[in-house]
């Protein structure tokens, strides 16, 4: 049984750490490069909502990693 707990412990860590990379292109990698490549100069709207992408991304990772110390 611990075999079966261990896959699919790795599974949702897996799948949480492909969220938090997905949340980290989209939310902060994407609007990043938009600003750079536009020469506009980015609002306060936009760096804030690119760093809370960035630290839920983090977050996310994190939570993913802590997942993987229940593996047995």
């Amino acid at each position: 049984m611990s075999l079966v707990h261990n896959e699919r412990t790795k599974l949702t860590a897996t799948y949480a750490n492909g969220i938090a990379i997905a949340v980290l292109a989209i939310g902060y990698i994407g609007p990043v490069v938009s600003v750079i490549s536009s020469g506009r100069t980015p609002s306060i709207t936009d760096a804030v909502i690119a760093n809370a992408c960035n630290a839920f991304s983090f977050a996310l990772h994190l939570g993913a990693r802590w997942w993987l110390g229940r593996l047995r």
